[in-house]
């Protein structure tokens, strides 16, 4: 006959199931540990990580197994009810379903052109100028993309230190520059030019690189390093 007195409860904290995972992490949590989690409770004579060590047993700990499992499988076993059966089949059906879902692709710049095509959809017919940061991670993968400011027909501002601190919250290891121009005019500016010059100098210091600068038209595009001005 199982101890009432050695209930979850009187075990050590680090031991507990839901303490262990808190202080310790997912990982070194046993199968039977995890599924006690989903259960809450055991029956008169097991405690609930008991009780999952008996149903795991059921199936030769096999997992897999575990996910054919059906309601009425489960309520065989004394202290699982209809509600305890339904959250472990839950439980494996989103282990399931994040396993066939993969993880999602993140586009890759390798040229002008990739980081051309990540916002030409964005810039390229727009009334009035835009000016928007492409975050990298060291794989050049793209992070994120992010507006840093709206302006008018003939300019925006660009504010360094709004840049690099969105960088820095990104975790970028590189970023990619890009503005429009609603003249269709991809020439750069003396300021643009300037401006370029700046963000790099900065990009070097804090070690987060400024890979381009794309100015942005209705057909095209300008790209700071196919011109060599990076």
């Amino acid at each position: 006959m199982y101890d009432q007195n050695l209930t979850i409860k009187t075990w050590a904290e680090e031991d507990r199931p839901r303490e262990k995972l808190s202080s310790k992490g997912k990982g070194v949590l046993s199968d039977a540990e995890l599924i006690a989690i989903l259960i809450g409770s055991g029956n008169k004579n097991d405690s609930a990580v008991e009780l999952s060590k008996k149903i795991l047993a059921s199936i030769n700990n096999d997992l897999n197994k575990l996910g054919k499992l059906t309601i009425a499988d489960l309520t065989q076993f004394s202290g699982i009810g209809e509600a305890k059966a339904i959250s472990i089949i839950a439980a494996l059906e989103l282990g399931r379903r994040r396993k066939t879902s993969g993880i999602e692709k993140k586009p890759i710049i390798k040229s002008s052109k990739d980081a051309y095509s990540m916002i030409t959809d964005v810039l390229s017919d727009l009334p009035h100028e835009e000016f928007w940061v492409l975050h990298l991670n060291r794989k050049n993968e793209v992070i994120k993309k992010e507006n840093i400011s709206k302006g008018g027909i003939s300019g925006t501002i660009a504010d360094s230190k709004i840049i690099f601190k969105s960088a820095i919250e990104q975790l970028a290891s590189a970023i990619i520059l890009f503005h429009n121009h609603p003249s269709g005019n991809l020439n750069p500016s003396n300021a643009d030019i300037a401006l370029t010059k700046k963000l790099k100098e900065t990009g070097s210091m804090l070690d987060t690189p400024v890979l381009d600068h794309l100015i942005i038209g209705e057909k095209g595009y300008f790209s700071f390093a196919d011109e060599n001005l990076m």
